[in-house]
């Protein structure tokens, strides 16, 4: 095998769709974009979020699940070497988990925090990342971190709509909780990561997206000089 990959769940959602050509170049080449300030206040409202369901019933997410609760959160997966006969490189996934409920009847879910207004095409986007760390859990490398079976996968979002005052100085702000149940199949994500492999096997990137700020600030600044 001539390179192994690591890969991030998030990587496979966001930079994947985002832009393949700096998916390749970070993935290959170790050139990374720049770094983006990210709001804090996101990071605070997820944290938030898992410290309330942790230990919850399973029905505090969704009545539609089954019996069980919130059991796991914030935990590193590794998984195995990822490789396809017809292929010289293979991948593996390696990243942080939101968080996992243990169901009665032994089996697990993935889930993430989402402060988002729900949409159907969420389900298609997201799914990667929950398949990412769910093949981790039960494919993992060595001692990692593991759970299986993973029966579920799914995103709790939160759409906040209104604030009220709750007592003098201190203000709420309220939201809608939804459940998005993602199918699971991993087939189907594997066939996606052998395509994954296929932009990484080439020996250069692919064409840039259009409408990529990043790629076309550095082809704006060769041309320029600057």
């Amino acid at each position: 095998m001539n390179a192994v990959y690591k890969l991030s769940p998030s990587d496979l959602t966001f930079l994947w769709d985002e832009c393949k050509r700096c998916f390749y170049l970070k993935i290959v080449r170790n050139f990374n974009r720049p770094p983006v300030a990210f709001p804090s206040i996101f990071t605070r409202i997820d944290g938030l979020m898992k410290e309330f369901f942790y230990q919850l019933p399973s029905e505090e997410i969704s009545p539609l699940l089954p019996p069980g609760n919130v059991a796991y959160a914030n935990k590193w997966v590794n998984s195995e070497i990822i490789s396809f006969t017809h292929r010289n490189t293979g991948c593996f996934i390696r990243g942080i988990f939101d968080t996992v409920l243990a169901f009665s009847d032994g089996s697990y879910a993935v889930i993430d925090f989402k402060t988002t207004q729900p949409k159907k095409e969420h389900i298609a986007f997201y799914s990667r990342q929950l398949h990412a760390y769910a093949y981790a859990l039960e494919h993992p490398k060595g001692d990692s971190f593991s759970l299986k079976p993973i029966s579920t996968l799914g995103l709790l979002c939160v759409e906040p709509v209104t604030m009220n005052r709750s007592q003098e100085n201190n203000l709420a702000l309220q939201g809608e909780v939804s459940w998005l149940e993602v199918p699971k199949d991993e087939s189907e994500f594997l066939i996606f990561l052998d395509g994954v492999l296929s932009v990484l096997d080439s020996e250069v990137p692919p064409a840039k997206n259009p409408d990529c700020g990043f790629c076309n600030y550095r082809e704006n600044a060769r041309e320029t000089g600057y």
